[in-house]
């Protein structure tokens, strides 16, 4: 038996309730880079106060090709634990601009050496399902096997089955072999983090996940998934010739199959997420004129608690204190 630990998730949580409360002021206005630019912005801040020695991982790029949480970049006070950090200050940058629902502010934590890094990898095909069905699908089955095993494993029938796919050219033969086995779909623009997360989530709609997606949003989204007990099958699935013969030269098997225990491996991660421009999976912020309202989703994987956090912030009070001007 254990004496209970620091739950680095509450630490983290206050990271993306910053980059929403930043961000969504950009709700709707048409502008992805400067929504993503306050978030970021904010994010970086709220992580100088955290006690952790962290390296992110999973980031929006190389320094010099963007001002943003860059992979490499190191995070929090340098003191506490050596942590790799996947983040996405707002993951559905254009969802925000255009105002549409599902952006949301992620940050995930895995101890040092125990998070997946893609390097040049771009996209990955993924196939994504709560915990009943982890053991029962299987990434390179026909998609209607896949869809009969997991609605047998959540006590369903196969048209039950909500299946999350980002609305893209790539998925045209996916979408037909989903309504052709008589299942459900829900289309989305953006958003694989969130989607992957909805395929995890009891209190969500969606079943399972399937399609291919970023790289680096697999990983992050693994996260939860690790913590939640689901489970993510990924292939490298280079979309662009560059890529492809990026991942040849640093001898990449475009054949190896990923599971939530290879992306991540360790138990001991912790995840937070915070809606911004709100929608089926966490409702955005709302600005109250004096304040705010916010919604996060705070899982930590060792003990496999999540934590739905409504929270309720005073400008009056915060803006004494805060570098960042939420107001």
């Amino acid at each position: 038996m254990e004496a209970p630990q620091k739950n680095l998730a509450l630490d983290l949580v206050r990271v993306t309730e910053s980059a929403a409360l930043a961000s969504a002021r950009w709700l709707g206005k048409g502008d992805k880079n400067a929504g993503d630019q306050a978030a970021v912005d904010a994010m970086r801040l709220s992580f100088d106060s955290i006690d952790i020695a962290g390296k992110v991982i999973i980031g929006e790029g190389e320094k010099d090709e963007a001002p943003m949480l860059y992979n490499g970049e190191t995070l929090g006070t340098g003191m506490g634990p050596r942590v790799d950090v996947a983040v996405d200050p707002v993951e559905g940058t254009n969802l925000l601009a255009f105002g549409r629902p599902n952006a949301i502010s992620v940050v995930g934590v895995a101890p040092e050496g125990t998070m997946y890094d893609p390097g040049p990898s771009y996209y990955m095909k993924k196939l994504v399902v709560p915990h009943e069905a982890k053991d029962v699908v299987d990434i390179n089955a026909p998609v209607e096997e896949n869809l009969k095993n997991t609605a047998k494993a959540l006590g369903k029938d196969v048209d039950d089955l909500v299946v999350f796919v980002l609305d893209k050219p790539r998925h045209k033969n996916l979408i037909q072999e989903i309504r052709q086995a008589g299942a459900r779909i829900q289309l989305h623009t953006d958003g694989d983090v969130a989607g992957a997360l909805m395929a995890v989530d009891p209190l969500a709609e969606v079943d399972i996940m399937m399609g291919t997606g970023g790289t680096p949003e697999g990983v992050l989204a693994a996260c939860a998934i690790k913590a939640l007990g689901g489970q993510i099958l990924a292939k490298l699935d280079p979309q662009k010739e560059h890529e492809k013969k990026a991942l040849a030269e640093l001898g990449y098997d475009l054949n190896q199959i990923f599971t939530v225990d290879s992306l991540i491996k360790s138990e001991d991660v912790f995840f937070a997420a915070t809606g911004i421009s709100g929608g089926t999976f966490l409702k955005g912020v709302r600005y109250t004129g004096d304040g705010a309202v916010t919604h996060s989703l705070v899982i930590r994987g060792k003990t496999g608690t999540v934590r739905r956090i409504q929270a309720f912030h005073k400008w009056e009070k915060l803006m004494r204190i805060s570098a960042v001007k939420y107001d």
